[in-house]
């Protein structure tokens, strides 16, 4: 496989295209020094500006970039000052922000983390079909306020995951990670994606339904489609409208993806509950109503890696530039024609 222009040199040039606080944050010590085993890094500071002269000057003799979070679409001015380079390795994971279909004409490889950060998102996503299914944050807060016991025998027959209905919406990276990590558990599982056949539905183990029935039949619903024109305001009130009563809409993917006017008439209403990680626009204005909700589960964008979560993103992008710079080729490999089934 021939990555570079005529006369390949022995060791890659790189660089790291992000901004500074993501590399300070996702690439340590370790994966920089890693990286620099492989292949010539330009040194620091990172470049998170592709028009300045001292970029220009890195991107004129640079084979391959490392990208993050902040890297500044790779165009076609940017690609004419970077005529060396063959690959882009993302140390996060979608790459609709900075891979133009500029370098897809060009040919440039692309590889991303997106099934590293596919895990805590549905590491996330498990811990909360799980404790909404034993009503832990509403019983919490009761036993907070009462500082009395409860009524054991008294519990609702709706509390409890045993044999509990999760729909699934989307088998995409996240929405197969959820899919395996409810295995073991005692729960049915549908999943609504017309991508996936009757086959590889029994491969998955799940039931594949329509979108309708995903929601009229789940006692939780998660949403793990991407974002895009036909996935927008996907989840209307049609649908918030059929699901169960006391069901939970959980959201990991993009706020937009659900009518949250709809969602909130449904919450405030008190006729199902929801956890969102995600919401229209990121962070609600101060005034929302949903802030004051018992019955919503509102989080910061944190589903995705955080903290030492960090450490299998930049693991990845080492094993990536490894395998590339070796010729073995990308395994977690980018391709033009599956980015709209990619969440």
């Amino acid at each position: 496989m021939n990555h570079s222009l005529p006369g390949r040199r022995s060791r890659p040039r790189a660089a790291l295209a992000m901004s500074a606080d993501v590399a300070s944050a996702v690439l340590d010590t370790e994966s920089l020094a890693a990286l620099a085993a492989l292949c010539d890094l330009a040194p620091q500071p990172v470049l998170d500006d592709l028009t300045t002269p001292r970029a220009r000057g890195v991107l004129a003799d640079v084979d391959l970039l490392v990208t993050g979070w902040g890297c500044p679409p790779l165009d076609t001015d940017v690609l004419r000052a970077a005529p060396r380079l063959r690959a882009v390795v993302h140390t996060a994971g979608s790459v609709r922000g900075h891979v133009t279909d500029a370098c897809w004409e060009r040919g440039i490889e692309v590889s991303s983390a997106a099934a590293a950060n596919a895990l805590p998102v549905a590491e996330y996503t498990l811990a909360m079909i799980l404790l909404t299914g034993k009503r832990v944050l509403e019983t919490a807060r009761h036993y907070h306020a009462s500082r009395t016991g409860p009524d054991w025998l008294g519990t609702s027959r709706t509390v409890g995951n045993h044999r509990r209905t999760v729909g699934i919406l989307s088998a995409s990276l996240i929405g197969r990670r959820v899919i395996d990590l409810l295995r073991p558990h005692d729960i049915e599982v549908l999943l609504h994606d017309p991508c996936v056949d009757a086959g590889e539905a029994r491969e998955l183990g799940v039931e594949n339904v329509g979108l309708t029935e995903l929601f009229r039949r789940g006692d939780t619903v998660s949403l793990h489609t991407p974002l895009l024109p036909e996935t927008h305001g996907l989840v209307g009130r049609d649908l918030i409208d059929s699901m169960r009563p006391d069901a939970v809409l959980i959201n990991t993917a993009r706020g937009a993806i659900v009518d949250q006017d709809a969602l909130t008439d449904a919450v405030l209403a008190g006729r199902i509950r929801a956890v969102l990680d995600v919401t229209d626009p990121e962070v609600l204005p101060p005034e929302h109503p949903l802030w004051e909700c018992d019955n919503v589960l509102l989080t910061p964008h944190l589903a995705g890696s955080q903290g030492n979560e960090w450490r299998r993103l930049a693991g990845l992008a080492v094993s990536e530039v490894e395998r590339w710079a070796s010729g073995e080729g990308f395994r977690h490999p980018v391709r033009r024609e599956r980015l709209a089934f990619l969440a």
